[in-house]
């Protein structure tokens, strides 16, 4: 009997720069901001990124820019839930509901970062220094950087379609 392989070397992972902001700032606030100082048009989606069957949510803003064949995506990394603990049988004086607060991350190797700026291009996107430039400008913005996707164990999680 003949053995078939199938060989999977042609196969091209997407081309896409990722950029790791670090900022205080509400999302919607970031998103002014970076369209004010690099010209593009973001606009929050209907939905947010749901992960862990429910327990997070991420928001994520987008914009196609169809002259340039380019989609840009900013996304939190950041999810915050506040869960009520069990409550105990015990009669007390104060009926108080304790909670915790569990953090979530969408990139788990870049706990520190806020956000991730991801702009998806078929081509070779030579804009990534003049576009971290410009963040960089912000003065809302601590710090910025260019993340190398290739070293991401959780890349998976940065697929949005």
């Amino acid at each position: 009997m003949a053995v078939h392989k199938l060989v999977l070397d042609d196969v091209e992972e997407a081309l896409y720069t990722l950029i790791a902001i670090h900022c205080t700032i509400e999302d919607y606030r970031l998103a002014y901001l970076l369209n004010k100082h690099l010209g593009i048009n973001l606009v929050r989606k209907p939905r947010d990124l749901d992960f862990n069957k429910d327990k997070s949510a991420y928001s994520i803003f987008e914009w196609k820019d169809d002259k340039q064949l380019t989609t840009w995506s900013l996304v939190s990394n950041i999810c915050k839930n506040h869960e009520a603990l069990p409550q105990n049988n015990q009669q007390s004086l104060f009926n108080t509901q304790d909670q915790i607060t569990k953090t979530f991350n969408l990139i788990p190797e870049h706990k520190g970062v806020n956000y991730f700026l991801k702009i998806d291009n078929g081509n070779n996107f030579s804009k990534e220094a003049y576009i971290l430039n410009n963040i960089l400008g912000i003065p809302q913005v601590a710090t910025a950087f260019s993340v190398d996707v290739n070293q991401l164990k959780s890349k998976d999680n940065l697929i949005f379609n």
